[in-house]
């Protein structure tokens, strides 16, 4: 028996508890948690954004230690360091053979399957694949990567998220070239993780906007070279940031119309808008068609970065090496288990970054 954070329902309050996990059969590998980060997504599971099956233990973003491996697992042993990996690729579907794993049709098939139980025999599933709010998990071999050598643990667990999320954004999906200008909209985990990535892209302005003041100097620790108060006014107080043009690029993390629409508009024109952040359905993004014709912006949309974890983790490890991406400076909160719900809260209420469950 192990203590998880358990959704019993959607929109239910989280339940700290007692589950009984199996052993890993083939292909399987069982591991014991160092820390897990409290994602916005998680979030957005609890509340029906995302829909997964339920119950569920939640928490995608983690790494820690393999206990103990399944049959016919080979990439990982008992006693190695290991990120996990929410969203991996089947290596079979259309998207995974044109080289596009973050698209891969069946990367939540796990999610349905069953995970654990509880004390009184309900079963429970892996939320997203991975069930990282426990001090133990049962995963499928692929959700597994070895940790990038020299990296504690706790600060590796936010790559499984977080900074693969950020870093993508700005290398993958938006691109961002020495000397243009980026926006980020939502100074979250992801947020921090884009910050940085920009600088280390060589932005010549990182703009961060955020509804809370009190997130100036965190933005600015991660590499914001302006700081702005998010209102009815962000996109002109962009443009007048940017020489009255707007930004090259903007990159919006926290997934509502407002900001999605404020983003967009805060770029020049042949700007490039990258959606990180997740909405709910029945949330509307209007345009006119004059006006996307005269601006002749875009609009993208990015999933987990559009990364490749087993390639981009060795790269993201070189730069927390070098002191070019510091992990530590994005955990604003080191928290328990039973702590999560408060976690929840700060989020809806837009305090903090990233908040990280630590296991004893």
């Amino acid at each position: 028996m192990v203590r998880a954070a358990v959704l019993p329902a959607v929109k239910a309050p989280l339940e700290i508890t007692d589950i009984e996990l199996p052993e890993p059969g083939p292909g399987r590998v069982r591991v014991a948690l160092a820390a897990a980060g409290v994602c916005h997504s998680d979030l957005s599971l609890s509340d029906g954004t995302m829909r997964v099956p339920v119950p569920a233990v939640l928490g995608h973003e983690g790494a820690g230690t393999v206990v103990a491996v399944g049959e016919g697992v080979t990439h990982v042993a008992p006693g190695d360091g290991v990120v996990l990996n929410w969203a991996p690729s089947c290596g079979n579907c259309h998207h995974c053979g044109i080289g596009e794993v973050w698209l891969c049709a069946n990367a939540l098939a796990g999610a349905a399957g069953i995970h654990a139980r509880t004390a009184d025999g309900t079963e429970l599933h892996p939320g997203l694949n991975v069930a990282a709010f426990a001090q133990e998990t049962v995963v499928a071999a692929n959700c597994v990567l070895p940790a990038p050598a020299g990296i504690p643990l706790t600060d590796a667990a936010l790559l499984g998220c977080a900074v693969l999320t950020g870093y993508g954004a700005v290398h993958h999906s938006a691109r961002v070239r020495a000397g243009e200008s980026v926006v980020v909209f939502g100074i979250g985990g992801v947020g921090l993780a884009v910050l940085q990535a920009a600088r280390i892209a060589g932005a010549s302005k990182a703009i961060a906007v955020d509804v809370s003041p009190q997130k100036e100097e965190l933005a600015r620790r991660a590499g914001a070279t302006d700081y702005v108060v998010a209102s009815d006014t962000t996109p002109r107080a962009i443009r007048k940031l940017t020489g009255g043009q707007g930004a090259d690029v903007a990159v919006e993390c926290v997934g509502r119309p407002v900001t999605i629409r404020g983003a967009w508009e805060s770029t020049r024109r042949g700007g490039r808008t990258t959606v990180v952040g997740i909405g709910g359905k029945d949330q509307q993004v209007s345009f006119n068609a004059l006006e996307i014709f005269h601006w002749g912006r875009s609009l993208t949309g990015c999933v987990y970065g559009n990364s490749d974890p087993a390639r981009d983790l060795p790269v993201l490890a070189e730069h927390i090496r070098a002191g070019r991406f510091d992990l530590s400076m994005m955990v604003t909160a080191r928290i328990g288990l039973d702590d999560i719900p408060a976690a929840f809260d700060d989020m809806t209420a837009g305090r903090g970054g990233r908040a990280l469950v630590v296991f004893e």
